[in-house]
């Protein structure tokens, strides 16, 4: 069923309904669903008409994005978020910046429920809103506050020691917050974190790295583009550490060498005994997926090949490409599994020629 069909169906249902009652009358789990097919806009319009669907939109309503608003969105919060107390998912995300440490202290103190929040490109905040969301939001899993430049590490610190069940966590261009000390104070604090965006924080070192592998085992993905300070022995951390890494960005980092791809290669063979003993299956679907070694001018061919040969699921091929190799010239000859099936089957399926 199409969300149109749904939609007709609910207002066939009011039709059915009527009877003369009032719009106050509608029974909540009608009115929900409605709610549910319309778009946040006209949600927020809805809320409006009167006090019993105010009452009712403001007690059920658990998702909403207010990117759509350009040019109020600061007073949108402020006037929303004391009614809209059950939010668990809210994308404050802007084209340019208007919100203030005033509307996330708001959020903070009336949305406790809150485990998905987006502040991304909110230039204008500062660390009054990550101690307000550390006080009164603990139950965050996700967090996008890239771009957030003016967030301090100290901050940073603090919200970490009071949001421990943070799973997703984007700090891509928090150059001031994302510090080695602030990644030790995540690796110990969220030991649930799977996946982090480090993308151009250029303070981010070895020991901020692996700290995150030590104290992160379930981490799925993180990037490191542009992080121009770390070395092999992060990559070999989150190698022997990050059992479950399928997404690594690597991008501009000029000090990774030939050890950090045979590290991560050899944790592939590190691994195979313990997923061959649950799903076959399993086997095939573990490991890199993603990984993004442009600019990576140190690495040579042989160690590139090594990897792509343990890791099925690494593309050169067109249209495929989850290994990112551009930038780097003397990587050219190497090749993803693809390149060779088609010559494999055609020796295979091929026949001998009659004398």
């Amino acid at each position: 069923m199409t969300q149109t069909d749904e939609l007709n169906l609910c207002f066939n249902k009011l039709m059915v309904f009527g009877g003369g009652r009032e719009w106050k009358d509608i029974p909540m789990e009608l009115l929900m669903r409605i709610v549910c097919l319309l778009d946040d806009r006209t949600v927020i319009v809805a809320s409006g008409v009167c006090s019993g669907w105010r009452d009712a939109i403001c007690w059920g309503l658990t998702h909403i994005s207010l990117s759509w608003c350009k040019n109020n969105m600061n007073n949108m919060v402020l006037s929303l978020a004391p009614k809209f107390t059950k939010l668990r998912v809210l994308n404050l995300r802007q084209d340019k910046p208007l919100l203030d440490d005033n509307a996330v202290e708001t959020i903070a103190n009336n949305c406790h429920d809150l485990e998905d929040l987006d502040l991304s490109k909110s230039f204008k905040l500062g660390d009054p809103s990550l101690y307000a969301l550390a006080r009164g939001c603990p139950k965050l899993i996700k967090l996008n506050i890239s771009g957030c430049s003016a967030f301090s590490d100290r901050a940073l610190k603090f919200l970490s020691s009071y949001c421990r069940k943070l799973k997703i966590l984007n700090l891509c261009g928090c150059v001031k917050a994302a510090s080695d000390q602030a990644l030790k104070a995540i690796g110990y604090n969220c030991r649930h974190l799977q996946s982090i965006n480090l993308g151009w924080c250029e303070g981010v070192g070895d020991a901020g790295v692996m700290s995150l592998a030590y104290g992160c085992p379930d981490l799925h993905a993180i990037d490191l583009c542009g992080c121009v300070l770390i070395t092999d022995e992060s990559v070999i951390a989150l190698a022997n550490n990050c059992l479950h890494l399928r997404s690594l960005g690597l991008y501009y980092c000029q000090n990774i060498t030939d050890r950090s791809i045979y590290a991560l290669a050899h944790s592939r063979v590190k691994n195979k005994h313990e997923l061959w003993e649950s799903v076959k299956t399993r086997y095939e679907e573990e490991g890199l997926v993603n990984l993004n070694i442009s600019q990576c001018t140190a690495l040579t061919p042989p160690a590139v090949q090594a990897l792509c040969d343990s890791f099925p699921a690494l593309h050169t091929c067109p249209g495929r490409h989850s290994l990112i190799i551009s930038g780097c010239l003397n990587l050219t000859s190497v090749h993803c599994a693809c390149s060779f099936q088609p010559h494999r089957s055609a020796t295979r399926f091929s026949r001998p020629a009659h004398v």
